[in-house]
């Protein structure tokens, strides 16, 4: 085999949905000021007796059920998530036992936003490298644990959901070479710290650096698949904020692409908000089997990761 591939993807929300105007009765804030700053008009809130790894082991079984498989056929588990509350056992292997996987490789990827992308190369490595037949990848977090919901500036933002990917061996590469780094002395624009841990961004920082330093970044993930952006069917970025997503497919070159916009109904779920939506596009039919889509994570540490992806 010469590389990987997704060969299906699955997402998982809680049922609860927090509109904006339940928002103004917590905080000083309107569904006006909501939309306008970052687009947001709904998100999914677990509670209290629904934990990271049940939503994680959610979209997982989705996505092993479209791709036919059992859970045997895995032996690596990745789960993106910044949100774990405890040590250990850690996400990966949490969710391997509520699926009955049975001896996997289980490992949690904490990247934040970019989590997801980051695991989706690490699996794409190991695949290749042969040191895993068929990997599944997660990227869950249930931001509403993290927030102060006394704060108007990140409790509009934010909600919880997970999405999944099968990936596996294939002799025609699905997924094209990642393009990652970080900013580390600017880690500090988006953080979850603190005891107990709250989520807090320098909104400001955040939109240049994804406005101004990204379209080349994203541009040379396009590079490395040997695609232009115009090439593209579809654009996943990390769903962050409306304002940010809306002009950066343009800014990319990616002129005939669909760009995904699922934070207006999900909010920023971090590390599950790329294929959250990813698997929202296939599911809903806006892209086909085969099609080149660009999935780019950015967002704290300040990381970024993306690829090209073939659509499952």
């Amino acid at each position: 085999m010469n590389g990987s591939r997704i060969a299906a993807v699955g997402h998982y929300q809680p049922a609860k949905v927090l509109t904006n105007e339940d928002l103004a009765g917590l905080v000083d804030t309107n569904d006006e000021w909501i939309r306008s700053r970052v687009g947001i008009r709904t998100r999914h809130i677990a509670g209290p007796d629904e934990p990271v790894d049940e939503l994680a082991a959610h979209a997982a079984a989705k996505a092993l059920a479209a791709a036919g498989l059992g859970p045997a056929d895995i032996d690596l588990v990745l789960v993106a998530t910044s949100t774990a509350v405890d040590r250990s056992p850690n996400m990966a292997a949490r969710v391997a036992a509520r699926l009955g996987i049975p001896s996997p490789a289980a490992m949690d990827v904490n990247v934040v936003c970019a989590g997801f992308t980051h695991a989706l190369a690490t699996a794409d490595h190991t695949v290749r490298a042969g040191a895993a037949t068929r990997a599944l990848v997660v990227g869950a977090d249930k931001m509403s644990e993290v927030t102060d919901w006394s704060d108007r500036t990140t409790c509009v933002l934010v909600g919880d959901g997970a999405g999944a990917a099968v990936v596996e061996a294939a002799d025609v590469p699905g997924i094209s070479p990642v393009l990652w780094g970080s900013v580390p002395e600017m880690g500090h624009a988006v953080r979850i710290e603190g005891q107990p841990a709250r989520f807090a961004q320098e909104g400001q920082s955040v939109y240049r650096w994804a406005t101004t330093q990204l379209p080349p970044l994203a541009r040379k993930a396009c590079e490395r698949a040997g695609l232009e952006p115009a090439d593209l069917a579809a654009v996943v970025l990390h769903q962050a904020n409306l304002r940010i997503i809306e002009p950066l497919a343009q800014k990319i070159g990616a002129v005939n692409a669909i760009v995904a916009k699922d934070v207006v109904n999900s909010g920023n779920t971090s590390a599950a908000s790329i294929p959250m939506a990813f698997s929202k596009l296939v599911e809903q039919g806006e892209i086909s089997t085969g099609d080149p889509v660009l999935l780019f994570g950015f967002g704290g540490n300040l990381s970024y990761a993306g690829q090209v992806v073939r659509c499952p």
